[in-house]
């Protein structure tokens, strides 16, 4: 290689190297955005973390708006004999995630709930035939109360654990060894899950 391809050539890399280190103090001085579509970390949480509670926040977004405005009567329109209303299935994604509170944070097994947690959420968080007989004639203030608190119960202990907590293995877990993040996560996965059915029964309310 002669001697002025040589220049050009190490001049080249120079500069691609300056790129990247000023790409990386401009990303360090400009975190990245935090918008709602934007997954990623997010201020005052640990990195992994961060980006949970970002999937956390989209796909509740998610929930929150198909369901804006029902009526009393839509809420708990019950397309069969077997199926569950709207408000139910509402009420049994808080349920849910108060019981992987009670597991992730308050490290008791998952079922090891007192009278209260029961009588407040065993019919919601089962569903089925209990679920049609009780729940029932709230407006929808009511479900995203008890959704909106929950949420804000889970963002304030998330806060307070790092990224090694999310990464703790229960050997005992209903399914095999299981990590924090993987069962946060299926929070997440499960409020997706009832997201398709919820949508299916509001394409099929009553006119």
């Amino acid at each position: 290689m002669d001697r002025r391809r040589f220049l050009k050539t190490s001049g080249a890399l120079a500069c691609g190297f300056t790129g990247v280190t000023s790409f990386s103090v401009l990303q360090a001085a400009n975190p990245p955005l935090q918008g709602p579509n934007v997954l990623g970390p997010r201020t005052g949480y640990s990195p992994q973390i961060g980006l949970l509670v970002s999937m956390l926040n989209w796909m509740r977004g998610a929930i929150l708006e198909p369901v804006e405005g029902l009526t009393v009567a839509q809420l708990d329109y019950l397309h069969d004999e077997k199926a569950n209303s709207i408000g139910a299935l509402l009420l049994h994604l808080a349920a849910m995630e108060r019981l992987y509170q009670i597991n992730t944070f308050e490290v008791k097994k998952w079922g090891d709930v007192d009278n209260e947690t029961e009588k407040q959420w065993g019919a919601a968080a089962r569903l089925g035939k209990e679920a049609r007989k009780s729940i029932k004639g709230h407006e929808i203030s009511y479900y995203l109360d008890k959704l909106k608190v929950g949420r804000e119960r889970s963002l304030a202990e998330l806060r307070n654990r790092d990224d090694a907590w999310l990464m703790q293995v229960d050997p005992e877990w209903i399914w095999g060894p299981t990590n924090n993040f993987c069962k946060w996560f299926h929070v997440c996965e499960h409020e997706s899950h009832h997201n398709g059915q919820i949508s299916w029964l509001k394409g099929r309310l009553p006119a």
